[in-house]
């Protein structure tokens, strides 16, 4: 088998980029908001690597079945495990529902991939038979990508690309509506780069106001390692809508001291609803987070909403002293025109 290497990756650039400014040009594929995966097949064995440590093939049984029993030979492959949800002409990718296939009780592992079974998308062949392709070109593991995959049934799909930009300008606008989050651009002519920044990716950048009502000490111990956030709805119940993290050493120490007058105890604090507990992939850290009244606003920026939570942490702007809390609402943020994941699929 195949030794699973760490996956190439992606800078975040404003734009789509204008191909004819790398040499040998671009391709562009949609950006699919899943878990990276690298996929190794030894003919009978599948083994399924992630970006971190953690190995997933426990994680998705239906998905080692579905490749042992269709891939046509030896291969190691790179793409993203996604969950659809939505009956066709209505799909789109369901976060929440992959998160939660990292389960460590087995009987709830083969449960959910009955209930929720995943697909993969792929968009790199780094190795065939027994061959390497890393050192090949892009347009070259692409070629071969579609020959030896594109005729492997669901739940294994190959992503659609192109060269234009003007295309990648709107799957850009269009795909984000099925759950997807953004575009990835290519050089053609750049052999595969493990843990290296060697594509492109291009994502929406939006901001918004928002209230904190709490925060997370960071992990050494010392300073705010996170802030807690919310949104108020139009019956006036604030939701928690996620965090906002990556502030200095020196900036975690100065936010305990500035958030300090508005701590308050359990029983004081305002009603938030929403999920604040931790996530599967935070190794057993504690839940906690101090409450604060949700009196200072904040300017963020996020990519995209998934139900009531911004899909990732975001990014602190400013404070906005201007601001009422009671003004950080729902009815300021963007909303996007549903988009069939099937169509992002043909």
């Amino acid at each position: 088998m195949h030794q699973i290497p760490q996956p190439m990756l992606a800078s975040s650039v404003a734009s789509i980029p204008d191909p004819a400014k790398t040499p040998g040009g671009l391709a562009f594929e949609p950006k699919w908001d899943g878990f990276r995966a690298l996929v190794a097949f030894d003919g009978e064995r599948v083994e399924i690597g992630s970006r971190g440590a953690k190995p997933l093939t426990r994680y998705f049984p239906e998905l080692v079945a579905a490749f042992a029993r269709s891939l046509p030979e030896p291969c190691l492959i790179d793409g993203e495990i996604v969950v659809p949800r939505g009956a066709p002409g209505t799909q789109r990718l369901d976060w929440e529902a992959l998160t939660q296939r990292i389960h460590p009780a087995a009987s709830r592992v083969a449960l959910l991939s009955e209930q929720t079974p995943a697909m993969l998308i792929a968009f790199d062949l780094l190795a065939r038979g027994e061959r390497d392709l890393q050192p090949e070109p892009f347009e070259t593991r692409r070629a071969e990508l579609v020959d030896l995959l594109g005729e492997v049934p669901h739940p294994v799909h190959v992503t659609r690309t192109t060269d234009d930009p003007t295309v990648a300008e709107r799957w850009l606008a269009q795909f984000e509506g099925a759950g997807l989050d953004g575009v990835i651009a290519k050089p053609l002519a750049r052999p595969y780069a493990p843990n290296k920044r060697a594509m492109f990716k291009i994502k929406h950048a939006r901001t918004a106001d928002v209230v904190t009502f709490g925060y997370r000490v960071h992990k050494s111990g010392s300073g705010v390692g996170s802030l807690l956030v919310g949104l108020y709805d139009g019956d006036g119940k604030l939701w928690n809508v996620g965090g906002v993290a990556a502030f200095t050493d020196k900036r975690r120490r100065e936010l305990i001291d500035e958030l300090e007058p508005l701590v308050v105890r359990d029983d004081e604090g305002a009603a938030v609803t929403g999920e604040t507990e931790k996530s599967r992939f935070s190794g057993g850290r504690d839940a906690g987070f101090v409450r604060l009244r949700p009196d200072r606003v904040l300017e963020v920026r996020y990519d995209q909403l998934e139900g009531r939570r911004f899909r990732h942490t975001v990014q602190f702007a400013r404070w906005r002293p201007d601001r009422e809390p009671a003004s950080c609402t729902y009815d300021q943020l963007e909303t996007v025109a549903a988009y069939d994941l099937g169509d992002v699929l043909v």
